[in-house]
């Protein structure tokens, strides 16, 4: 069960990814109103001129492995520094959005835990 419940969180968790890195390109969902502190970070984004191509790549290809279950370990890992920049983001500059970041990373590291026995080959020292 707790597998099943896993996999559609996945699903989920990776289309919203997928979708997220799609904007990113073709700005098809309006940005929300942004406090003056947030119109200075998006700005110093925007002056780095690679970083939001770089985060959609990844935020892409990442849904899409962490959505196919034999691929779920790859993505966990892929999507993992997305994840952790999205709570830190909230957690920092938009506490209001600290739930959603919440579950996304809680999704995430159930992910990695759920797989854990596929990352022993690259901890383990031989």
């Amino acid at each position: 069960m707790k597998n099943k419940v896993l996999t559609v969180l996945c699903i989920l968790f990776g289309l919203m990814m997928i979708n997220s890195g799609l904007n990113k390109f073709f700005n098809y969902m309006p940005m929300p109103e942004m406090s003056e502190e947030m119109m200075q970070v998006m700005g110093g984004f925007m002056i780095i001129k690679w970083i939001f191509p770089l985060v959609a790549i990844v935020e892409i290809v990442g849904g899409a492995l962490i959505a196919i279950p034999k691929k779920r370990a790859l993505g966990a890992i892929v999507i993992l520094p997305v994840t952790i920049g999205i709570f830190v983001h909230h957690l920092v500059h938009d506490i209001a959005g600290i739930t959603i970041a919440i579950i996304l990373l809680a999704i995430n590291i159930w992910a990695i835990i759920a797989n854990w026995d596929k990352y022993k080959p690259i901890i383990e020292n031989r």
